[in-house]
């Protein structure tokens, strides 16, 4: 049999119940077409970046799939007749993997991550927001630039007189 990552989309307005039903429906159809579901992760509301079928979030799902071709056919076959489902992809995989996928990694929290930088209330650049840093807001550019901006202004006025 065929292993696959197979990920869908569910209209933002169906409540946690009803996106754990369509999943047993659809673990029930793979079942059903002699595979079995290695792992299914529910992956929670999500943004969607643009608008699919009116709908701006989508509660997204995703299951491992070891299973044969025609049973996996059905399960999409039905997600298309269903309307609840926005979008669905499948991925024929070489392994199916036995950790968290990356989108379960992602909600231990911002302070998990590797590298964090301190700093306060705007990050690390240490609290202070002039300085001289040039710019319009640091105030201390070297007099070689403003030199040079001058003279292109000089050059640029006598070449059009």
């Amino acid at each position: 049999m065929a292993l696959y990552e197979h990920v869908f989309m569910v209209r933002q307005d169906a409540s946690a119940g009803q996106v754990e039903a369509l999943t047993d429906q659809f673990k029930a159809i793979i079942t059903a077409g002699g595979g079995t579901i290695g792992k299914s992760e529910y992956w929670g509301i999500k943004s969607l970046t643009y608008r699919i079928k009116k709908n701006r979030k989508g509660h997204y799902v995703m299951l491992n799939v070891d299973a044969p071709a025609p049973a996996v056919l059905e399960m999409e076959r039905n997600m298309r007749i269903n309307e609840d489902v926005i979008r669905y992809l499948t991925v024929k995989v070489d392994q199916l993997g036995t950790e968290p996928s990356a989108m379960m990694q992602q909600r231990g929290g911002r302070d998990d991550r590797p590298g964090r930088r301190g700093g306060g209330r705007f990050g690390d650049r240490g609290g202070d927001r002039g300085g001289d840093r040039g710019g319009p807001r640091g105030g201390n550019r070297p007099a070689a630039a403003a030199d040079t901006a001058k003279e292109s202004t000089s050059d640029e006025k006598g070449a059009t007189a």
